[in-house]
């Protein structure tokens, strides 16, 4: 949006910008709920009609064929997995062997740092950001003390300078002799900054250290060039921004530079396909991202992202991006001027290049305001201690959603209603 234009802050306007929006009719293709407003699609996206088709579809299969659903069918199971892979590369710039659609995020992290944390000599340390999703530190803690390391000495952390955003040059400075391993989400799952992954894969690789990325927050946000970035290896999940449903099977890539390493944990659906049931105990692996594989798919809880998927196909990820930085730009500028000394700063990133798909709010009260939004039926996302997240996802939410989200908060904050709640989170928060 122009900043002339931006600057009217009216419903009017708001009114226009969605007249404007030429991706305005895939909001029919979900079940959109007219009497709330879904602003938590960073953690949970809504479900379309598509997903919804083919997860019925694929209980069909299994109704229709039994266990012969394997390899009959429209999609047959055993190759479930890999056409998921081929459907998702897109998104990440990926080559279509390079990806697979399995696990979880934090199963395919356990898997991939397996695999590409081998220390040697002095090069023992992993370095990760203080501001990580906890289950990132998690996993490597846990894959430091299966090598026999101290994670309080091999765990190495680059620390923000206003504990919300990092500057990449303290990122870099921090790849030294001793790291043989970066892990980084691509997003911050709090700020929405997006890492430069280009420029510190090339600074991790020109030190000779394996680098790899946690997409969870930024795939079906923007467009990504893993491969020609030469990024090593990558985990996300399905059910975000992807809408593939609560608990969706997660993904993996691998670049096929790396395809001669062997995975640190082995299955069974690793194998090559054509000796998978020769059941033999010695493992032929498959020659590409498939390997990463471990158990039998989880078909009824990756049938939704079929559906998905093919919404994101037919709207392009530019022009998604494009919407999507309109709105939270949008946002911003309501807050600016409908807020205004209540108390909120915004705590994400300005720029375009470096803004996720969420704007971030801090305010001390920010606990029960989330709960006062909900009454006034805004579904927020709230993130300890004084964080406010809210996501206008370009696939199904619109302008003048965002106008009233702005304004139930600003008069939320007018009358106080927020004071009849408790400044503390739920159980899930």
């Amino acid at each position: 949006m122009r900043e002339d234009t931006m600057a009217d802050t009216s419903y009017k306007k708001a009114r226009e910008h969605d007249q404007d929006d030429a991706l305005i009719e895939f909001r029919e293709e979900f079940y959109v709920n007219d009497e709330k407003i879904y602003f938590d699609g960073n953690s949970l996206g809504i479900l379309s009609k598509r997903a919804e088709k083919t997860t019925l579809d694929a209980l069909e299969s299994w109704k229709q064929y039994g266990i012969d659903g394997w390899t009959e069918g429209a999609n047959p199971w055993f190759y479930f997995s890999e056409n998921l892979g081929v459907k998702t590369a897109p998104l990440i710039g990926a080559l279509p062997n390079e990806v697979i659609v399995t696990g979880s995020t934090t199963v395919n992290l356990h898997q991939l740092v397996s695999t590409f944390y081998q220390p040697k000599g002095s090069k023992t340390k992993i370095l990760a950001d203080a501001l990580a999703f906890p289950t990132d530190i998690y996993v490597l803690q846990s894959q430091l003390k299966l090598k026999g390391y101290d994670p309080e000495e091999h765990l190495v952390f680059v620390k923000s300078r206003d504990g919300k955003t990092f500057h990449e040059d303290d990122i870099i400075e921090k790849m030294t002799d001793n790291i043989a391993l970066i892990v980084l989400p691509s997003v911050l799952y709090r700020s929405g900054q997006i890492l430069p992954m280009k420029r510190l894969t090339e600074a991790a690789h020109e030190r000779n250290i394996a680098i790899g990325f946690d997409l969870c927050h930024s795939i079906g946000v923007f467009p990504h060039h893993l491969h020609d970035w030469g990024v090593d290896f990558a985990v996300w999940c399905n059910y975000k921004y992807l809408n593939a449903g609560p608990g969706a099977v997660g993904g993996l890539y691998v670049h096929e530079n790396q395809f001669e390493r062997e995975p640190g944990l082995s299955g069974w659906f690793g194998s090559r396909k054509d000796k998978q049931f020769d059941m033999e105990h010695a493992m032929t692996p498959a020659d590409d991202a498939g390997a990463y594989q471990l158990g039998t798919p989880h078909i009824l809880s990756s049938a939704p992202l079929t559906g998905a998927l093919e919404l994101f196909e037919e709207a392009g990820l530019e022009r998604l991006r494009n919407k999507s930085l309109a709105l939270t730009g949008y946002m911003m500028e309501l807050v600016e001027s409908k807020l205004k000394g209540m108390g909120f700063s915004i705590a994400n990133p300005r720029e375009d290049d470096r803004r996720g798909g969420h704007v971030y709010l801090e305010h001390r009260e920010a606990a029960r305001i989330c709960k006062a939004l909900k009454a006034e039926g805004v579904i927020p996302d709230f993130r300890a201690p004084k964080g406010i997240r809210l996501a206008p996802v370009p696939l199904y939410n619109t302008f003048t959603e965002v106008w009233h989200v702005i304004d139930r908060l600003q008069k939320i904050m007018e009358k106080e209603t927020y004071k009849k709640y408790e400044n503390k989170r739920g159980v899930v928060a």
